[in-house]
């Protein structure tokens, strides 16, 4: 994983979740964290500004989306793909 994208998606649930990113692990689930669907929304939001990606993300149908938010790690992991996606389609 990388560290820049991995701290910055920590830092993006972490402020959903009115929490340090210290209290922030990589596999805990969103609603460990007690964030609810809103605030799912709003870490998608988040994410595709901080990284200029667009999340493959249903939010009428979150669990129909090719974008794992199962935890913290396999959102991590799926921003990490989307980014990667972007620079070999940039290249």
């Amino acid at each position: 994983m990388s560290d820049s994208i991995k701290d910055r998606v920590i830092a993006i649930i972490a402020e959903q979740a009115v929490l340090e990113p210290g209290d922030v692990h990589p596999e805990q689930t969103l609603d460990d964290l007690g964030i609810d669907s809103l605030g799912v929304v709003e870490s998608i939001f988040a994410i595709e500004e901080a990284f200029d990606v667009s999340v493959p993300f249903n939010a009428n149908d979150p669990a129909s989306g090719d974008f794992d938010i199962s935890s913290v790690a396999a959102i991590i992991a799926a921003v990490e793909g989307l980014v990667a996606d972007q620079r070999t389609a940039c290249a």
